[in-house]
Order: C-alpha cells, then structure tokens, then sequence
C-alpha cells in the first residue's frame, strides 16, 4: 500500500459494534490506477472471447461454490443478517454468474437481421462489442446478490470491473475479486475499498459505464459525478413497492409473502414490501393473519432471530420518525410502534389508518415497518400503488387479475402470487423506473447493458437503384417515389 493509501476505516459487525476487520481508503491515485490496470486486462478478456469467458467464469463459480459457507459468514459478520439468508444470496448470486457465463454468446453474438426491400443488395449484421472497464459500486444490504447482477453479466459480456463495494460492507467486495483471480490467474475483477470519495474517485476516474445500486438521493451524486465524463450509468435505486390483495387471494399465502416481503433483512431491501392495499371484503381476515405472522418475528443478537440487526446506524433515526409520523397523523400500530426502534434492532411494525401522504406512506422506510390500507376496488388499489416517485417493484396477489393487475402498476418489476420472485429468473430483466433508476440488470438485457450495439451492412451485390452517388439520375428518383408509394402508400385510417 502506497503512502497515498494509508488511510484506513474499519468493517463492523452491526450486532455487536466489534471490528470485524480494517480496510484502506483508497485514494483518486490509486483508483486510476487500478483502472488503468483494468484496462490492460480488459484487453486479455476480450481475446479468448465467449467460450474463454464461459470456461474462467464457470470455474470462479465453483470456487464460489465450494467456499459459500466461508462468504456467507463474511455476510453474515458485515451485515448482521442471519446466516441462513446470507448463505440464499451468496446461492442466488452463483445462480446468475452461472447465467451469464451460459447465456452470453447466444445474446450477444452476432446476428443477421433484414436489410428491407430498398437495402435488399445489403447484408445487415449487429455484433454486440464490451465497453472495456466497467465500474461498480454495490450496496450494503445485498453485499453478493445486488453487485453480482452487473459483475457478472460485465464479465460475461467482455469487460474487465473495478468493484467499489459498500463501506459496510468491504470484505465481501474483497474476497470476490481475490477469489476471481485465483480461480482465472488474472485481476480482471478488482476491488477498491473506501468512502463516499472512493466511489466518486471511481466516477470520475475513466471507466466506460458505471453501475450503481444505493438510495436514489446517492445515485443522483453518482450521475452527477459521471456527467463530468460523459460516462453512461446504471442506476437501482430506492422504492416504495405495494403489495395488493384482492378479494379472491389466497390470503394464508398473501400474509406469509407480505411479512417476508416487509420484515426479511429487517426490511432493509429495496424490492421488499412497504405498503399493503386490501381489498375491503378481505381486509380483517388478512390483517389478522398478518398480525399473527408478524409476532413471529422478533429480531435480536441470538442465532435464532429470524432477522437481524439495522446495518447502516443512521437508518434508524428514519425508521423511527416514519413510525412517529404515522401515529401522529392518526395511524395505529396492531404490532410494534414507536418503542420498536431499539439501538440496533427494529421489531417488526404494523401500522393502518396511516394517511396516504404521511412519509412512512411517501418515503423508503428501509425498515421492518409496513402499512396495510383498505380500499374499495382493485382499481383504486393500483391507482394508489401509482401514486408514488419511485417505482421499483410490486407484488399482487390475486386468482383472476393477477397478471392485469400486474400489469397495470408502474414498477419495473412485479410477482404475481409469490414475493420477489423474480429477483430469482435470471432470465428477467432488474430494474426500475421514476426515482428507482433506470437500465436494466439480468437477464439478455442485463448482458446488453454492459456492450454498445455494432451495425454492419455489407454490399451483396449492385442495387438497382444506386441512390448514394452523385451519378444518381432523375428517372431513379422517380422510380424511388414509386416504389415508396406501392410499399408503404396506401396507409390505414384513424378513428375520430
């Protein structure tokens, strides 16, 4: 480490306070020049092309694989989460570099498309080329299953990463490069460890895309920091998802999907579950199952706990004064309440009557606390889903209108009679609209995210009307108006 790079912070377990390891602050220096050595790499990467990739990628998967317990304790000791819901995203996040690796030369190969009756003597071909080095920095909730949803599919597409991982959540960040390049040989992933500055450094510092996933107030910081540059970005950012159930829901299912969706990682997930709209003539029988599921739940420092402690310190401070609003404004807690914010844990909250404009209706609570309101048709209910900035994801359960209802919310995202389901479809796109960001994450579009597309079109043979040359006459011109008129002359008719 360089004399720039003396500066260091510390890793703390958030249920215990204890360091859990110290890492460096890495300077703006150091930054470029990590990238700069990516760039080297990238170089490397790009030669041994997809079936190289897929064979260096498949074999960090199974490093991945056989340690997963050791990555999911890292999890475990940065984020407090049990350690049964570490070792789910570690597997999650080996599911999609699994993906990636399979699935990026038949996405991204090249292809013939059709060239059209004009350009008939053309022979038209899109390639899909990587931008070089892509720069990602990764939140602390999901320290493996968020970063890995652009690390893998970047690799996968033929970049070499600079990875800036969560200040919380450091060692994560450090051991996925470090068991990269013993599994491949070569740093094309790399890590660098820091603060706010850290990351702004990585901004800044050259790279040809950045993917950021945090809250929409940072990623607006991150956008900021890019334009200097001109570099395109990715961004995941907050949500407010809603959770709608109608008449014909099977409620036992709809209770257990919403308290895992508002109370798994003590409500510290982005795609979790905020607000709850019910259908009036099932409204009591599903609250009271709720209530019941939510008194399962308690979270403390003891193996047991099904959820752990608040990660970021901070966050408990909005937490609170959400829940304090709430019953300011006439809401009523059936569980938890204002003594639910401890000084690590929240218990988990259930709050109705809450005013639609009160800020634990408006704002990301990122909490265990969810409203449930009542509402007289399903149409109201994504009327209300809709009346939100963010829109991430949304959850309906519902027999007959599941997949309408669906449909109709304005989120990049949505499970129809399960809960954040498709996080787990690698084939689905991830993403969001409004203040949840924009680009998409996963799937063929996430491979395409991390490439600029390559159009070639090649001549076949002489055309008939050579219309891109100087030599072009007046009766070609004529023939062109012809043509265009039998091709596309005859139109179709609007209704008034």
């Amino acid at each position: 480490m360089t004399a720039a790079n003396t500066q260091t912070f510390d890793s703390l377990n958030p249920r215990t306070g204890d360091v859990v390891e110290t890492y460096p602050i890495h300077s703006a220096e150091h930054v470029h020049a990590v990238v700069a050595r990516a760039r080297e790499q990238a170089d490397w990467w790009q030669e041994i092309g997809f079936e190289g990739r897929k064979k260096a990628l498949t074999t960090w998967k199974g490093v991945i694989t056989r340690r997963i317990n050791q990555l999911a304790q890292i999890v475990h000791d940065e984020t407090g989460k049990p350690h049964g819901d570490a070792l789910l995203e570690a597997a999650l996040g080996i599911d999609h570099l699994a993906y990636a690796a399979n699935n990026a030369k038949k996405v991204l190969g090249p292809r013939r498309v059709g060239s059209g009756l004009v350009m008939a003597n053309q022979s038209a071909t899109v390639r899909y080329h990587p931008l070089g080095v892509v720069g990602v920095i990764g939140p602390w909730n999901y320290p493996v299953f968020t970063p890995m949803g652009s690390i893998a599919y970047a690799l996968a597409a033929g970049n070499a990463v600079v990875f800036k991982p969560s200040e919380y959540t450091p060692g994560v960040g450090v051991w996925l490069a470090r068991t990269f390049e013993e599994a491949v040989g070569r740093p094309v992933l790399q890590a660098v460890t820091g603060l706010g500055e850290t990351g702004n450094a990585l901004c800044t510092s050259g790279v040809d895309k950045v993917a950021f996933t945090g809250s929409t107030g940072t990623g607006k910081k991150v956008m900021a920091a890019c334009a200097e540059t001109l570099t395109p970005v990715v961004i995941e950012a907050g949500g407010k998802d809603a959770f709608l159930v109608d008449r014909d829901a099977d409620l036992d299912a709809a209770a257990d999907a919403a308290a895992w969706g508002a109370f798994a990682n003590a409500g510290q997930t982005c795609v979790g579950v905020e607000r709850v709209y019910v259908h009036k003539d099932v409204y009591d029988p599903f609250l009271e199952k709720l209530v019941a599921k939510a008194r399962e739940v308690t979270a403390n420092d003891s193996d047991e706990s099904k959820i752990g402690p608040i990660t970021m310190p901070s966050q408990l401070g909005i937490i609170a004064s959400h829940i304090e609003d709430a019953l300011a404004r006439g809401g009523r807690a059936l569980v938890g309440g204002a003594d639910a914010v401890g000084e690590r844990f929240v218990q988990p909250t259930v709050l109705v009557d809450v005013p639609e404009d009160s800020i634990a209706v408006t704002e990301e609570t990122f909490g265990p606390t969810v409203t449930v309101a009542k509402v007289d048709t399903m149409d109201e209910a994504v009327e209300l889903a809709n009346a939100t900035r963010y829109g991430l994801a949304a959850t309906v359960f519902s027999k007959a209108r599941g997949m309408e209802l669906a449909d109709r919310i304005r989120s990049g995202m949505a499970a129809v009679n399960g809960i954040i389901t498709f996080a787990g479809v690698p084939n689905l796109p991830f993403g969001g609209v409004g203040e949840s960001g924009f680009g998409r994450i996963h799937g063929p579009d996430g491979l395409r995210e991390f490439t600029y597309a390559k159009s070639i079109a090649r001549k076949r043979f002489n055309p008939l009307l050579n219309l891109t040359s100087f030599a072009r006459t007046a009766a070609q011109e004529g023939q062109l108006t012809q043509l265009m008129t039998l091709l596309h002359g005859r139109g179709g008719t609007i209704e008034k």
